[in-house]
This record gives C-alpha cells, sequence and structure tokens, in this order.
C-alpha cells in the first residue's frame, strides 16, 4: 500500500537538504584542494588520475550497498536513512580534520579513501531521503533545492581557499634557506590550507544534524514493517549479507529505459567532470602562470637534492619558491573559480525549475551539457584572473542542471520501494566512469596529449558536447514536460 505523502512547505524543504551544505562542503575541498595536496607532497601530473581512484572504488561499492541496506532499514527512534548519512558525516569530518596534517603521499592517499567511503555512506541514503519525503508533483523542487545547498557547500569551500591564501599565505623570502630547519619547508603543506579543511569539519558534521533534527522520516507502510521485522527476525547473517548485492543485480535488470539512456550519457559527463576537477589547478599553473613542465621537473629536481641533504644555491632557492609561491596562486586562483561557478548553481538551481517545467527537463539538461562543454574549451584561452570567471558561469548553469535535473528524472520512474538501491545504480553510473578515468586517462594525458593540462581541459570539453548529442535521445511523454518514459 503506498503511503500518501503530504506536500511540504519552502522552509520544510530547506531544512531537509540542509545537511548537503555540510557534505558538499567536503566534496568541494576534495576537487579543488586534494589534488593540488598531492602535488605539493610529490606526485606528477600522470599520478593524479590513479590517485583519485578512492572515490569510483568507494561509491560503486558503498553508495549501492547502504541504499539497499538502508531501503530495508527502520527503527522507530532513529529512522530509516538517517543513521546512515550522520555517521558518514562524523567519520567524514574526523577525516576533513588530520587531513591537511598529512606529510607523506601515502597517509593523504589513504586519508582520501577514508573520507571518499564516508561521504558516500552519507551522500546515497540522503537523496533518497528526499525522495521518500515530497510527492511527485515536488519532486524537481526538492532535488533543485539540493542542488542549491550542493552549490553553497562547494562555493564556501573553494571561496575559503582563494580568501585564506589572500590572508594568510606566507610570502618567500629572499636569502631563506629551502631546506634549514629555520624555515618551512617548501614541500609542505601551506598552513592557510589547514583552516578551509576545519571550517568543513564543522560544516559537515553541524548542518547534518540540522537536518537529522529538523526533518522526521515518514514511517514505513504496516505491510513494509511486518516484512522488514520479519526479516530481521527470520534471515541468516549471510543472507542478509548477499541480500544487497542480489538487490542490486535484479534491480540493473530491471532497470528504466531512461536509466540505460542516462549511463551512455553519464559515461562521457562524469569521465570529463573527473578530468576538470584534477587537472583544473595544473592548467591555471601553465596557461596563466607560465609554468612549464620543464619548470615543474626543475623545481622536483630541487626538492630531490634538497631531501637528499645537498646544499641548494640562493638561485634555484628562489626559483623553487617562486615555483611554490606560483603554485599556490594557482590553486586560489582554481577556489576562485570554482567557488564561483558553485556560485552561480546556488543562485540558478531553483530558477531552473520554472524553466523545466516551461521547455521540459530534458532540454534543460541538454543545454547544460552544452554550456558545460563550451566553458572547459573556452577556458584555456583566458589569462585574465576574473575573465576567467565568465566560463564559470557557464559551468555554473551547468553543474546547477546535472546535480539536480536527472535526479528529478530518475525519482519519476523508479519503484518506491526500491528507491535507495536505485538511487545508489545511479551513482554506480557515476563512479564507474571516474573509475575508468583513474584507469586510463594518466596514460592518455602523457603519451597522447603531450603532458598537457591545457590539453586534457579541451579533451573534456569535446567529452561534454558529445555527453549533449547523446542526451538529445532522451524522449519525454507528450503534454507533460515533467514526466519521462519508464519503458523496461
Amino acid at each position: 500500500m503506498m503511503i500518501k505523502k503530504p506536500k511540504l512547505s519552502f522552509w520544510q524543504i530547506w531544512n531537509m537538504n540542509v545537511g548537503f551544505f555540510g557534505i558538499q562542503f567536503s566534496f568541494g575541498l576534495q576537487q579543488t584542494a586534494v589534488n593540488p595536496i598531492f602535488s605539493f607532497l610529490g606526485a606528477h601530473h600522470e599520478e593524479l588520475p590513479l590517485l583519485n581512484l578512492a572515490g569510483p572504488v568507494t561509491g560503486l561499492l558503498i553508495q549501492p550497498i547502504i541504499g539497499a541496506i538502508s531501503d530495508k532499514t527502520w527503527s522507530p527512534r532513529y529512522g530509516r536513512r538517517k543513521p546512515f548519512f550522520l555517521i558518514g558525516a562524523i567519520i567524514a569530518s574526523m577525516c576533513l580534520i588530520l587531513f591537511p596534517f598529512s606529510s607523506e603521499l601515502w597517509f593523504a592517499v589513504g586519508l582520501l579513501w577514508i573520507l571518499d567511503a564516508a561521504n558516500n555512506t552519507a551522500m546515497e541514503p540522503y537523496r533518497a531521503f528526499v525522495g521518500d519525503k515530497l510527492p511527485d508533483e515536488q519532486l524537481t523542487y526538492g532535488f533543485q533545492m539540493q542542488s542549491l545547498f550542493v552549490g553553497a557547500g562547494i562555493t564556501l569551500a573553494n571561496f575559503s581557499l582563494f580568501l585564506f591564501q589572500d590572508w594568510f599565505s606566507v610570502p618567500a623570502v629572499e636569502g631563506a634557506s629551502l631546506c634549514g630547519s629555520e624555515t618551512e619547508t617548501i614541500t609542505a603543506i601551506p598552513k592557510w590550507v589547514y583552516y578551509s579543511f576545519f571550517l568543513g569539519a564543522i560544516a559537515s558534521i553541524g548542518t547534518i544534524l540540522w537536518s537529522v533534527f529538523k526533518t522526521p522520516e515518514i514511517p514505513p507502510s504496516e505491510e513494509e514493517l511486518k516484512y522488514i521485522n520479519e526479516r530481521n527476525k527470520n534471515a541468516s547473517f549471510l543472507h542478509r549479507t548477499i541480500e544487497p548485492f542480489i538487490e542490486i543485480y535484479q534491480a540493473i535488470g530491471e532497470m528504466p529505459k531512461l536509466l540505460k539512456k542516462l549511463a551512455g550519457i553519464y559515461l562521457f559527463q562524469w569521465y570529463a567532470l573527473f578530468i576538470y576537477w584534477q587537472f583544473i589547478t595544473p592548467m591555471l599553473r601553465s596557461s596563466m602562470f607560465g609554468i612549464s613542465n620543464e619548470d615543474t621537473n626543475k623545481f622536483d629536481s630541487i626538492i630531490d637534492a634538497c631531501k637528499s641533504g645537498a646544499e641548494i644555491s640562493i638561485s634555484d632557492t628562489m626559483f623553487a619558491q617562486n615555483i611554490q609561491s606560483l603554485s599556490e596562486q594557482a590553486l586560489a586562483q582554481t577556489g576562485l573559480m570554482n567557488g564561483t561557478y558553485n556560485f552561480v548553481t546556488m543562485i540558478v538551481a531553483l530558477i531552473l525549475v520554472p524553466i523545466a517545467l516551461r521547455f521540459s527537463n530534458k532540454l534543460v539538461y541538454v543545454g547544460s551539457l552544452f554550456l558545460t562543454g563550451i566553458a572547459m574549451i573556452s577556458m584555456p584561452y583566458i589569462t585574465n584572473q576574473y575573465a576567467l570567471l565568465a566560463p564559470m558561469i557557464l559551468l555554473g548553469i551547468g553543474w546547477a542542471a546535472m546535480m539536480g535535473i536527472p535526479y528529478a528524472m530518475v525519482s519519476k520512474v523508479i519503484p518506491e520501494e526500491r528507491r535507495g538501491v536505485y538511487m545508489g545504480i545511479v551513482n554506480m553510473m557515476i563512479v564507474i566512469p571516474m573509475g575508468i578515468q583513474t584507469l586510463t586517462f594518466g596514460p592518455i594525458v602523457k603519451n597522447v596529449l603531450g603532458n598537457d593540462a591545457i590539453n586534457a581541459i579541451l579533451f573534456a570539453g569535446v567529452l561534454f558536447v558529445i555527453a549533449g548529442l547523446l542526451a538529445l535521445r532522451l524522449k519525454g511523454r507528450p503534454n507533460d514536460n515533467l514526466e519521462f518514459e519508464n519503458q523496461k
């Protein structure tokens, strides 16, 4: 028996989505700061994709499993979805506090795995939570409100990096020793980065707690509660362990046609987005600050000599300090740009709701992909700090649609009792392209794209255009701009 869901007010939908702010603050730091931190700790361009393997693997394994488990969970005291995203937020906050203290590359990579696992534990039940609460006519509104908080969280994360670099960065001192104990080593993570991670830890747990206490979950129907209780009472430990995998397998086999088409679009869309997040700072180092591969190789050789105890000349010291300073500025510029596009996302997220009503979800989504492709292709040719914000406006509009519209589409064609597992499958459609990217793009950028970060961003732009062309294949129902076909 289907439970009739009441329409929610603006503030009820607002409170329900507040927790996305904290989750996405953490995600924003992953987008912008983690790869530069890897570089500060000695990673090279071609190593960045593989070092980001944590995201795809943890997303592939954790989100659908947690989704399937949460579908079969109910506690009168704690609810169905809330325990999962609360536990995820607590672990993520702990990781954010520890991350800037990483002194070795392996430690930072290990923390990224734990952080990604925690964020994925929180993310999927949260998306299902929104779908659980809202009637069909409010789904687009609810998921675009979610998109607003996605933009807000990532905006603050990125702007904090830009502002803290401006406020707290320590300039290079002429004549200072590069390797001596009296100065901070040039390879250390800058102290101003710490403050963004600490702020993210507070946001992660604080906003989740807000949503947990402000939004009650809808109890299951009598039939569903009876099934859950009997299952928990009679099912063996082995059955409970393998049941989520069986549920995922069956759901994939019965997947609506819309999801199958979306999987093809997501292959190009998310492959391209992962390229952008990994290579935007290296692109700026080259296109805006003029750091060549030769400069990077010389910098690395100086640092290696420093670590081995060799004496470093004053000229080499100043060269290394200058490259470090420019690299920090590139990271701060990335924060400004990523903060800008997410600020635009925050502003336009709800504006897209009436546009989707007028022109259909499909056209809004297709347009978002083409706009993002144009943004990517134009970026490497713009060298002015503030002119670079123009393509960020396009990217912000695209990101607002990508983070809301597809989930509204999917929510209308999946069965209510399998909402958690299908939201997990949608995430599998995201992380599989990311996993492919981490395994394949290192050799591509090194052997095909000339180990050039500019070429990497251009390549991402082309992939977005392809995704937009594939999205044209989506079909809407006649006279119903918000519904999409549910053919099996």
